[in-house]
């Protein structure tokens, strides 16, 4: 088939899974923004999230109605390295407000659908980019993840989600770190081996960025070939917190780790020592970076218009200190250290990605006043509570499809290697992919 008439196709299944999903912000682009025909994804539909990575000229809102008539002026440098690859992107996909949110279901847009369940929700807050490459729309499509924003829609929409280390993908030229380095740039897929190309065609920092991470031996794509050895793989369905975890979830973890057994790897029971209070406290560092972008933009918002949490953010954000900023980074610290030694002990780490099923709508209520952000985060941890961790430290992780539930709805496990070790994580999840397959799940809604 030639690039346009895969884009013609593209455009009707984006037309018909939008109108039952509400996951575009905008109409599609039209045309497709610019890029290079004959990059490595060349012709290749593909959408970007309403929190960025921005395009120069597009609108941009960061699911927000105090937001009106803000374009970017500037490529993010990763922006530049899609249209490179030769990615076709077509829309701007819905996030919650600021990104703050393990849901997508702001008051600008409405409730984004779950195509597997209309009346579950995405996960958040990629989760207009996962329903759309859930529903067969587009294979492929930007997302970020500052606390488990890639993963967790990826969990709730049976996808493939990938979160590099720190470092790995860049976050300039405007921003000098994103969330003082909790947030990864990068994308949602259908399969392994998507992630790995669509990581070739962007992974590398730029020259200048904070943090760097080593380079990769060889193409992440032969890692799906390549043979991991005999791994010392941790599993634990305990969350940190001490959170409930639903049975059906820890059941599919406890499975994968049997069949990483069976497959010849060496699977114990173990955890990280991750204190659930300093990753609330950690966790805060990204709250205020969003809360001071907010606040020294151009053109402040109206904050009558902003959802009740996003107005707490603003207010706690003017309230904090450089005290404040310094005991964040103490707490980000008592995180990262023994998470890294943990991966002096053990090869993988493998959890479930969410500690529940995928919630109705309405589960996760960002405009209910009563909140202050840090029991918003503690909110938003206890249905999630397995993926910040890994923000706060830096560490690559990667959701799989690896299940689903009695009714129907897929559940996700998270595996988590040392720093810089994507190469481990594509080759495991390889394995998975073949042992455990999950290419002919199609869910309710599907643009086939």
């Amino acid at each position: 088939m030639s690039a346009a008439e895969v884009e013609a196709l593209a455009r009707r299944a984006l037309e018909y899974a939008d109108a039952e999903l509400n996951a575009l912000t905008l109409p599609p682009f039209e045309p497709a923004l610019d890029h290079e025909p004959d990059g490595p994804l060349g012709g290749v539909p593909f959408l970007v999230k309403d929190s960025g990575p921005f395009a120069r000229g597009v609108p941009f809102a960061l699911g927000s109605r105090s937001i009106r008539g803000a374009a970017a002026v500037a490529d993010h440098d990763l922006m530049a390295r899609f249209r490179a690859a030769g990615l076709v992107t077509l829309g701007q996909t819905t996030a919650p407000e600021l990104g703050l949110s393990f849901s997508t279901e702001s008051v600008r847009y409405g409730p984004t659908r779950n195509p597997w369940a209309l009346d579950r929700g995405v996960g958040g807050s990629s989760g207009g980019s996962a329903a759309l490459v859930a529903a067969g729309a587009v294979p492929l499509a930007h997302g970020n993840d500052g606390a488990g924003s890639l993963r967790i829609p990826a969990s709730c929409c049976g996808l493939v989600g990938l979160k590099p280390s720190r470092g790995r993908t860049p976050c300039g030229p405007l921003v000098g770190e994103s969330g003082f380095g909790h947030t990864v740039e990068f994308g949602l897929t259908r399969t392994v081996r998507d992630a790995a190309h669509l990581l070739d065609a962007v992974a590398a920092p730029t020259v200048g960025d904070k943090y760097t991470a080593p380079p990769p031996s060889r193409p992440y794509a032969d890692e799906l070939r390549a043979d991991p050895g005999r791994l010392r793989v941790a599993l634990t369905t305990e969350a940190w917190s001490g959170t409930a975890v639903d049975a059906q979830v820890a059941e599919v973890a406890v499975s994968v780790g049997k069949v990483l057994e069976w497959i010849g790897h060496t699977v114990t029971e173990a955890s990280p020592a991750v204190d659930s209070e300093s990753v609330v406290e950690a966790s805060m560092l990204p709250v205020v970076a969003a809360g001071a972008a907010m606040l020294r933009a151009p053109r402040r918002p109206d904050r009558s218009l902003l959802e009740a949490v996003s107005q707490k953010v603003l207010a706690e954000t003017e309230a904090f200190t450089a005290v404040d900023v310094m005991a964040a980074i103490d707490a980000q610290h008592r995180v990262t250290r023994p998470v890294g030694l943990f991966f002096t002990r053990h090869d993988l780490l493998v959890t479930p990605t969410l500690g529940r099923l995928p919630a109705p709508h309405g589960t996760l209520d960002y405009d209910d006043p009563g909140h202050t952000v840090r029991s918003w985060l503690r909110r938003i941890f206890a249905y999630g509570p397995f993926t910040a961790p890994f923000n706060v430290s830096g560490h690559p992780a990667i959701s799989l499809p690896l299940g689903q539930s009695r009714e129907g709805l897929p559940i996700g496990v998270q595996l988590v290697a040392a720093h810089g070790r994507e190469d481990l994580l594509l080759r495991v999840a390889a394995q998975l992919e073949q042992a455990v397959p999950w290419k002919d799940r199609q869910p309710s809604i599907y643009a086939d």
